[in-house]
């Protein structure tokens, strides 16, 4: 965050994170003074000269009006498309031919460093792309904001902007055509239907099997692990989505912006869908992946110290430090199976904790207008990204209960209530 702030001319030195018993608080850090807690803002005067006379901050101003004036996100999407994308995509499928079954313990050790260590990667690429990505697109909401225009609302505008979010449901429906009349009941009776649908099937799963789709975590499941919903939504596809009317999209939330900032309105409107395939693809190809191959690798491990008396649950190998993995693999020195079981629980008792919504005291933030006009700008666009992200500040459903309408219509049902994502999957009904 600090090197895709510097080259964006953020008004910030960076985003700090700590996790406090498992859950992850964060704080955005100040250019100067960043070791100090400021619970009072200095006279506004003092800032705004300050901000204009500080070398960091002037540094800052010249590459923000930069970046202001010539957008760097269509170069970093045309070297996502062109270059690191591919490249990523290339190593995730090396690294997921691997046999686990077939390796033997030190081969399935040092699988499971080059996996972490990939990860390790993939996660700062992952971050520094949500710069250029999230970027523009807080810009944009950030506009709408200020002309009353509601996120939910604003957001319609960008529908059809990220072909590779309907990309899995085109793949759906393209095995549902293939099973055409049967009725098969399981995955298994899917895949017999035909060489066509197995074929389709092999190649969806080789593509999107060891992706994380339930947490973003270690702890979440990959889709391969989730047979009975893959087999739900093949059998549940439709025909492949129609192309999005992008114009009447954009003219649904353009006829609520005044005609004066119409020109401001697309120009902002045209960034974020620019970028906004790359936020969507970012996620799932750079980190959801790269994590879900580590998970299965290291259920893997787990197995086999299962098998061996060094573990009770395969998952209980993600309680165990990178430091830890190869030797208890290989000579069986590391945590005893109570520690590792002692671990899991711990952390697990953690997850179930309400924690506070902040830590520490409330630091003041200095409004965005004592900055010069582009510090001002990028300052307005992160704290709205953070804000939309549930980053900043204590979350939405916080202090009651909230949520997100999905579907086109009312319906009256009987609510399912769940504590986890596979909890959820369990409990969903038709």
């Amino acid at each position: 965050m600090r090197r895709v702030f510097g080259e964006m001319g953020a008004p910030l030195d960076t985003l700090c994170a700590r996790f406090v018993h498992g859950f992850m608080y964060t704080r955005t850090v100040p250019l100067v003074g960043a070791g100090r807690t400021a619970t009072k803002l200095p006279p506004l005067w003092v800032l705004k000269v300050a901000s204009r006379v500080l070398p960091q901050f002037r540094r800052r101003t010249r590459v923000a009006a930069r970046v202001l004036v010539e957008p760097p996100g269509p170069a970093i999407v045309k070297r996502w498309n062109g270059e690191l994308k591919p490249a990523v995509e290339a190593r995730n499928h090396a690294l997921a031919a691997a046999d686990l079954a077939a390796l033997d313990d030190a081969a399935l050790g040092a699988h499971c460093r080059e996996l972490l260590d990939h990860l390790l990667e993939m996660s700062d690429l992952h971050f520094w792309l949500h710069g250029y990505d999230l970027g523009p697109i807080a810009r944009y909401v950030a506009l709408t904001k200020s002309l009353d225009i509601p996120t939910s609302v604003a957001v319609v505008a960008l529908a059809g902007a990220s072909p590779s979010t309907m990309a899995p449901r085109r793949q759906l429906a393209a095995i549902r055509a293939a099973v055409g009349d049967a009725t098969p009941t399981t995955l298994a009776e899917l895949r017999a239907c035909s060489p066509e649908v197995a074929g389709l099937l092999d190649a969806y799963l080789a593509e999107r099997g060891s992706t994380l789709v339930t947490q973003y975590d270690l702890d979440g499941l990959t889709l391969a692990e989730l047979p009975e919903t893959l087999f739900d939504s093949i059998m549940r596809a439709g025909s492949a989505p129609e192309p999005t009317d992008v114009a009447a999209a954009a003219a649904k939330v353009g006829a609520l912006v005044p005609a004066h900032r119409r020109a401001e309105f697309e120009a902002r409107l045209d960034e974020a869908r620019t970028v906004m395939d790359m936020r969507d693809d970012n996620g799932p190809t750079v980190f959801e992946r790269p994590m879900g191959l580590l998970r299965l690798a290291l259920l893997e491990v787990g197995r086999r110290l299962v098998a061996r008396g060094a573990a009770e649950r395969p998952e209980h190998a993600f309680e165990l430090a990178h430091d830890e993995v190869v030797p208890l693999l290989l000579s069986g020195r590391g945590p005893a199976a109570a520690v590792l079981a002692q671990r899991a629980a711990e952390r697990h008792a953690e997850a179930r904790l309400t924690p506070p919504a902040t830590l520490g005291p409330i630091e003041a933030v200095p409004p965005p207008d004592v900055l010069p006009g582009p510090l001002a700008e990028f300052a307005t666009t992160v704290q709205v990204a953070l804000v939309e992200l549930g980053m900043l500040g204590p979350h939405p459903g916080a202090d009651g209960l909230s949520g997100t309408g999905i579907g086109t219509q009312a319906y009256r049902g009987r609510v399912r209530r769940s504590d986890s994502p596979e909890a959820a999957i369990d409990a969903m009904e038709p």
